[in-house]
């Protein structure tokens, strides 16, 4: 993407009534004032919250927005330029449960108060292969004890991605911390029985790594 088209979305973003691009700053010090307070000032109804880590371009959040529409949808991303294709097909399907904000995810319990999200999907996270990347992995330690504050006691987790490093990664360290695994599937295409939302929308990357013949991987677990 050319830096111009990105300056024009990047504008267009500071239009819409569902961006919420914060800076680091107001973040940490609470500036919004939004913490447990989504479904009151955003919202406006007591539906459950539903995070999509590392959006990308919020497909996954505006496709399961549509599919739910008795829950809240929040997409999060640091690029905004990539999540402004899915808040602006939110604003022209006049979904009111979906919406997006700019900020780093290793934030998320300056943004959400405890117990107060329900679910938390991650999409096609960077794997973080490398040794000393590890502490960017988005289902490590760290991370999950993030996400643990953050949700509610039966709050669900979701894991859809084709790394199958990733997929291994994160089962090896569910089953040694204890986490409950409620679901988990190597090959969400070709074994029979996984849920309805996570074969019925695919991402523009997802659609890609299926040309290629790569499995989809998803696990559902509960951080204990």
């Amino acid at each position: 993407m050319g830096s111009k088209n990105k300056l024009k979305r990047f504008n267009e973003n500071e239009t819409f009534h569902n961006v919420i691009q914060p800076t680091r700053e107001e973040v940490i010090e609470n500036a919004l004032d939004l913490k447990g307070k989504w479904r009151e000032k955003i919202f406006k109804n007591d539906n459950p919250i539903v995070l999509e880590l590392g959006c990308g371009k919020g497909e996954y959040t505006v496709g399961l927005a549509a599919l739910y529409p008795e829950k809240n949808f929040i997409g999060i991303d640091i690029k905004g330029a990539r999540f402004w294709r899915g808040a602006k097909t939110a604003i022209e399907e006049n979904m009111d449960n979906v919406c997006f904000i700019r900020t780093q995810i290793e934030l998320v319990t300056y943004i959400f108060d405890t117990n107060e999200v329900d679910e938390i999907w991650i999409t096609f996270p960077d794997p973080q292969i490398k040794y000393k990347r590890t502490k960017h992995r988005m289902t490590n330690t760290a991370f999950l004890q993030r996400y643990k504050t953050i949700l509610k006691e039966d709050g669900i987790m979701h894991l859809k991605t084709d790394s199958e490093f990733m997929h291994g990664y994160t089962l090896g360290l569910l089953h040694g911390e204890g986490h409950e695994v409620l679901y988990a599937n190597h090959d969400v295409y070709k074994n029979q029985g996984a849920p309805e939302e996570v074969i019925a929308i695919q991402t523009f990357y997802e659609k890609q790594y299926l040309e290629q013949n790569k499995p989809i991987t998803y696990t559902r677990f509960k951080i204990k």
